[in-house]
């Protein structure tokens, strides 16, 4: 079969490396190695019908999100015993560290012991673990029946947990204000009102934070996957920079090389062997008169330096020839006159 039959090049390719990178990160494949290998491009295809983008299979997905919702609920259950379990130790806390510095009245003492005893029973009771028969002897010997016994009294109980549910709500409106006051400080001049109003929308805005923190994640991990993707098309067209050099510097050595073999026909060209005699023998006049200039250059220079030992005497002669010579042009000059008027 042809290439084309299960990928054709242009979009159809792009789609399909899209589909491969998104649902088969590992593979991390370009188009020609998709265009190179079609059984393999079809193969991958067919592949991603079946998984989703973490590689497991659609049903083992859809079965591990299931799994995962009931995990989330049972940790969600879990994390409001935990929490309420706290609280309730943060109470006998607070009254035990009360009581070190201030009296407190009898109710309050009999609610906190009523508490700590309900507590202390049902902790325990959790630790002997279900009732039914089992193989190791219980704890210390005891069973559940013996500390059903140590619980308070039934009147008791009643009037502490009547109690008990605003002294929690109380604790936790606290703890609400508390970190309210955490993520936005300003909130701690405002009233309990407005607290309250902020704390209900606080969950919110949370859930919207982290929301962004997963949608940045996603965003950061499509990010890491575009950067290899990069990273592997700069090494491989690093890789062919130096052939590709290599190659460009034996074009340019080869085209310096051709120009100097133009330059020198060229040159042969226009120099033949008779240009060069006649630019001979022009050389050798030019040099025959530069030597004579020279010569007599030597010997303006000599009779100058003759006439220069001289000195004073040298200055009269010469202002007296010039006086004499100026006297014969006039002469000359009236002589020409008068013949003309004689004539």
């Amino acid at each position: 079969m042809a290439s084309g039959d299960f990928c054709s090049p242009g979009e159809g390719m792009e789609i399909l490396q899209q589909v491969c990178s998104k649902q088969l990160p590992p593979c991390n494949l370009s188009k020609e190695d998709l265009l190179q290998n079609p059984y393999f491009s079809k193969l991958l295809l067919t592949l991603s019908q079946h998984v989703d983008e973490s590689g497991l299979s659609l049903t083992l997905a859809k079965e591990q999100a299931q799994a995962w919702k009931e995990v989330q609920l049972h940790k969600t259950t879990w994390l409001r015993s935990e929490i309420l379990h706290g609280v309730l130790q943060e109470l006998l806390v607070d009254y035990y560290v009360k009581i070190q510095d201030t009296n407190v009245t009898s109710e309050d003492k009999k609610f906190h012991e009523t508490l700590e005893q309900w507590l202390l029973v049902t902790e325990l009771m959790r630790l002997l673990g279900p009732s039914q028969e089992r193989e190791i002897p219980p704890l210390l010997g005891m069973e559940k029946a013996d500390l059903l016994e140590l619980m308070p009294r039934s009147e008791d109980f009643v009037w502490m947990r009547a109690r008990l549910q605003q002294e929690v709500e109380e604790q936790l409106k606290k703890k609400c204000f508390t970190l309210l006051c955490y993520y936005d400080p300003s909130s701690d001049a405002d009233s309990e009102t407005v607290k309250a109003a902020k704390v209900w929308k606080l969950a919110e805005v949370l859930v919207g934070e982290q929301q962004q923190c997963q949608d940045a994640k996603s965003q950061q991990k499509e990010q890491m996957l575009l950067l290899e993707k990069k990273s592997t098309t700069y090494s491989q067209v690093l890789l062919r920079c130096p052939t590709l050099l290599q190659r460009l510097l034996q074009e340019h050595h080869a085209m310096i090389l051709k120009l100097r073999m133009e330059e020198v026909q060229i040159l042969s060209d226009t120099y033949t062997v008779e240009k060069v005699e006649v630019h001979r023998l022009i050389r050798d006049c030019l040099e025959g008169a530069i030597h004579l200039q020279e010569q007599d250059l030597e010997k303006s220079r000599q009779v100058l330096n003759s006439y220069e030992v001289l000195g004073e005497e040298f200055d009269r002669l010469v202002k007296e020839y010039t006086v004499l010579k100026q006297a014969t042009e006039n002469k000359r000059w009236a002589l020409q006159e008068f013949s003309k008027a004689c004539s």
